[in-house]
């Protein structure tokens, strides 16, 4: 009897030690040795790469946003504000009270087939829209022009970058709401264009936020 009790003792101390042992290494030395050089390596990445204007935090580089201008009196949704360059629609974002702005904690897909009829009318009546807002006098959009990712979502609803060609489809519209030249806004789309990641993978790109960010600063010196 004192035998079987003392080894009984004797392993649930050894299990007691290995449990202390396996959380001080798991849960305090491997996520502080992790942290330490993430912070030292890749500070911008660890802290969710931020991005900063005005010396303070505006958004992330990984995460879309939406230049909308503010709701009017008994609108329930509001309009663009066609001063900035616009980011992909966010159609598969879900809805929260908690952020109603953006709907950032919830994301997701639409989960719509091809031939879905919601789908359809979603991708029809935002080539509508890009068409007419971005048609100006003497340079007219032609529903062609408009690129797959100028009326679709992404996986995710917080893709973050558009393609270069969304991006120039814009310019005129940029320029002519911000009094700029043409020149000048084609230049900045250039500036922000990024290349395949390592050469090959993924496609060009342009980050709206940096993008908006950059014409922002542009308008304030002129």
């Amino acid at each position: 009897m004192n035998n079987s009790v003392t080894h009984t003792a004797r392993l649930l101390g050894a299990g007691l030690r290995a449990l202390l042992a396996l959380t001080l290494l798991t849960g305090v030395l491997y996520p502080l040795a992790v942290t330490g050089v993430a912070q030292a390596l890749f500070p911008g990445r660890a802290n969710g790469s931020e991005v900063k204007a005005d010396g303070r935090v505006v958004g992330s580089s990984l995460i879309g946003q939406r230049y909308d201008l503010p709701l009017k009196e008994g609108q329930q949704s509001p309009s663009p504000d066609l001063k900035w360059f616009q980011g992909r629609p966010a159609n598969g974002l879900g809805a929260n009270t908690l952020n109603t702005r953006y709907a950032l904690l919830l994301s997701g897909a639409t989960n719509l087939a091809a031939d879905n009829t919601v789908l359809v009318r979603q991708v029809r009546d935002a080539k509508a829209a890009v068409v007419r807002d971005n048609s100006v006098p003497g340079h007219p959009v032609r529903a062609s022009d408009v690129p797959a990712d100028a009326v679709t979502s992404s996986g995710s609803g917080l893709d973050p970058d558009i393609s270069p060609q969304y991006a120039r489809l814009q310019v005129h519209r940029v320029a002519a709401r911000n009094g700029l030249s043409v020149p000048q806004v084609e230049k900045l789309v250039t500036d922000h264009t990024e290349g395949r990641t390592l050469g090959f993978l993924g496609e060009p790109r342009v980050n709206v936020l940096q993008l908006n960010i950059a014409l922002k600063n542009l308008v304030a010196e002129h």
